[in-house]
């Protein structure tokens, strides 16, 4: 229940100070966090050993993943005071954004698959303070009061939350509405995900972005909000996938050919910086 109170305490604070203190503030909790958990930098250690195929990874790349993870923070943080018009086109550089357009002139919605990157947070707000309808899939917290405060956060542009307890349903309402529908696709909280190779080892990936696109028809864009060396962000989508026509039972072999094609994107941009991949749980499926 404490975290309630340490969420309040950064999103005033920050919200009063330049970006440039907030990083630096970031920075140093970043460094704290970083020497004294212990359990959470073997586990960044691990996950840096599989992307660079190395048993020896430098310390100071382990620490920038924490830094990073700082700063997206603290721009969630700040994101409903900092964003608007005069930062979108200073700071926001959108890549292949025609897709979007394209997708939605089909008529059944678009399910955008990313990762724990960048800052993913932002880029919900992002797509709908760029006019795009736009929910988003979010684990619930514990504590219903830090739930509701970072469910303000990302609904403050307009976008709208399904919780993964009532996904299944709402997701499908949303495609069909024509709404863009965002899931984080690398990491599977449910335990029923189907085991596939992801940067060289087995790893749960769940199934429901491609189970959606199968059920809905609706395309599945990759797409990634990734940081900039001087802070920018560079928003890449990459080519819709659709997927097959399937009646009766969605086997799992059907669902692994819709996953892979934007499985494999997502590998390329976490092996292109892994500092900005911001997991700090074990990954692996163990033998």
């Amino acid at each position: 229940m404490g975290n309630y109170y340490l969420y309040m305490f950064a999103y005033h604070a920050l919200r009063f100070l330049p970006p440039r203190v907030s990083y630096a503030m970031a920075r140093v909790l970043a460094d704290c966090q970083y020497l004294f958990s212990k359990t959470d930098r073997r586990i960044v250690e691990e996950n840096l050993k599989a992307i660079l195929q190395t048993d020896d990874v430098a310390p100071a790349k382990v620490r920038q993943v924490f830094r990073n993870f700082a700063r997206y923070l603290a721009d969630f943080f700040m994101q409903t005071k900092r964003i608007d018009d005069n930062y979108m086109k200073a700071h926001m550089h959108l890549v292949n954004s025609e897709y979007l357009n394209e997708v939605l002139k089909e008529g059944k919605g678009a399910i955008l698959v990313s990762a724990h990157m960048g800052n993913w947070e932002m880029g919900g707000a992002i797509m709908s303070k760029l006019g795009y309808p736009m929910s988003i899939v979010a684990l619930p917290h514990r504590d219903p009061r830090v739930n509701q405060f970072f469910n303000d956060q990302r609904e403050f542009f307009g976008t709208q939350v399904i919780p993964t307890t009532t996904a299944i349903r709402r997701c499908l309402e949303h495609l069909k509405q024509n709404r863009f529908v965002g899931l984080l696709a690398e990491r599977d909280f449910t335990q029923h995900g189907i085991v596939m190779d992801f940067l060289g080892r087995p790893t749960l990936i769940p199934k429901g972005a491609a189970l959606f696109s199968i059920k809905s028809g609706a395309p599945i864009l990759a797409c990634f909000f990734l940081r900039q060396e001087n802070d920018d962000f560079q928003i890449v989508f990459h080519k819709p996938v659709y997927p097959p026509a399937v009646t009766g039972k969605v086997t799992d072999a059907q669902l692994v050919e819709v996953i892979k094609p934007y499985l494999r994107p997502i590998e390329e941009e976490i092996r292109r910086d892994p500092s900005q991949w911001l997991m700090f749980r074990e990954f692996w499926v163990r033998p």
